[in-house]
């Protein structure tokens, strides 16, 4: 009887053992941040919300007979947009200078 127990045991962790090692044990570690998927997260979803959130403080503001402050900040606006272009251009740049002196 005792025999027919530890047979059935044995038998069991066999299985056991075999379940897990054709399992894998973890995936690798990532090898860095997809900074390509943050910025086309960031550009598809966030910015079409933030110019959408100034339009309508714009409009409030235009509606109130602010229009002077609304041509300020649609100016400020506008710099920071041409800010934001020059950077990325400025990474693509670099990036070309980078490739074409490491080359």
């Amino acid at each position: 009887m005792i025999a027919i127990e530890l047979t059935e045991a044995a038998s069991s962790a066999t299985h056991a053992l075999a379940a897990l090692s054709s399992t894998p044990l973890a995936e690798p570690a990532p090898t860095g941040i997809d900074t390509e998927g943050v910025v086309a997260f960031f550009a598809s979803k966030i910015a079409p919300i933030l110019l959408a959130v100034l339009g309508v403080i714009f409009i409030g503001r235009a509606s109130r007979g602010e229009i002077s402050k609304v041509l300020t900040s649609s100016a400020i606006a506008i710099v920071g947009l041409a800010f934001i272009a020059g950077a990325a251009t400025l990474f693509f740049v670099g990036d070309y200078l980078i490739d074409l002196i490491f080359e």
